[in-house]
């Protein structure tokens, strides 16, 4: 979503030549964790968190720790295995880790704006996706309390685009259909690669 990390997602895992040989390996590991497009928990409805244990803090952290060593900016559970509607993100380097739980858009802004996605769990992928500007989200957070988020801009964005995660749907649900068209040139040509590898 930002130049930098567009510029990395564009890279093969094979092939980061920007990237420190450290920081690099540290991806590939993270990536290798992430649920890739053709899992079918990637097309699953999470189910509603109940328990608010240190066992989901944990899961918290580590979903954290992926999201950062895989250079993203937001993770959903679902995309690392698990059925619980949970997603961590941070748009801002330094900034605390966002977790939100049970989330659920209660208001979205008229106004919306197309900008350009990447997914961890679609490599290679860039697509246009429309989207409205602002939202406003009532979640939990990992310790059971009501939270309520306002935001604009990239933090909206991400938030949308992690609840998508959520309720199964992915940036080819929604993006025109020469660019879905594409993106699945892109992935099956991905696959064929890491088969044969």
């Amino acid at each position: 979503m930002s130049d930098a990390l567009e510029e990395v997602d564009e890279q093969t895992e094979d092939e980061q030549p920007g990237l420190d040989p450290e920081v690099a390996a540290r991806r590939d590991a993270a990536l290798a964790q992430v649920r890739k497009f053709g899992d079918p928990v990637l097309r699953t409805k999470a189910r509603p968190v109940e328990r608010f244990d240190q066992a989901l803090r944990d899961e918290v952290s580590r979903m954290g720790w992926l999201m950062d060593d895989g250079l993203g900016i937001g993770l959903a559970a679902t995309q690392v295995g698990v059925l619980h509607r949970l997603f961590v993100y941070r748009v801002q380097v330094g900034a605390p880790l966002a977790a939100l739980v049970n989330p659920e858009i209660v208001w979205s802004s008229r106004e919306q704006e197309i900008a350009e996605e990447g997914c961890l769990s679609l490599p290679l992928v860039h697509v246009d996706v429309e989207r409205p500007i602002h939202v406003r989200v009532s979640a939990q957070d990992e310790f059971g309390e009501q939270i309520l988020v306002e935001a604009s801009g990239l933090e909206a964005r991400v938030i949308q685009h992690e609840l998508d995660h959520l309720n199964g749907v992915l940036i080819l649900d929604r993006t025109p259909r020469d660019q879905r068209k594409q993106a699945m040139r892109t992935l099956r040509d991905w696959q064929e690669r890491q088969q044969q590898a």
